[in-house]
């Protein structure tokens, strides 16, 4: 089993997607990184040899910022956010959606489960 920037990655999945496996790592890097490194994008991640994972490290290493550092960077750009206080920043800080979505109704992966309030009448026709 193959093992990069602290991740090991699936057996028996073809390399191009083996590699999305690492945060910061999608498709479109996978493939840039593979065609680097010299290496067949269909070959399955348990049939790369020492020396090809070795290589796909090195390219990793020189050219993308993955796993602990990238989250380190995203949750130190939210922070950020939410010390010089704007309005993305304020959304972080509250749990709610940051991109302008709606609120009054859906929003539940951010808001979580519906918190029901007492004393609310109940809709017309129920009682």
């Amino acid at each position: 089993m193959a093992r990069i920037a602290g991740v090991d990655l699936p057996r028996n999945k073809r390399m191009e997607v083996a590699l999305t496996y690492i945060y910061g790592i999608g498709r479109s890097s996978s493939r840039k990184i593979l065609r680097q490194a010299n290496v067949d994008l269909d070959r399955k991640s348990d049939d790369t040899s020492d020396e090809e994972i070795v290589r796909i490290r090195q390219v990793i290493d020189a050219s993308h910022k993955v796993e602990g550092d990238l989250r380190r960077d995203v949750a130190g750009s939210i922070k950020r956010l939410m010390d010089i206080g704007s309005y993305r920043g304020l959304r972080h800080r509250r749990n709610l959606p940051v991109r302008g979505q709606r609120t009054h109704t859906n929003a539940r992966t951010r808001k979580g489960p519906r918190r029901t309030v007492a004393g609310k009448k109940p809709p017309p026709g129920k009682k």
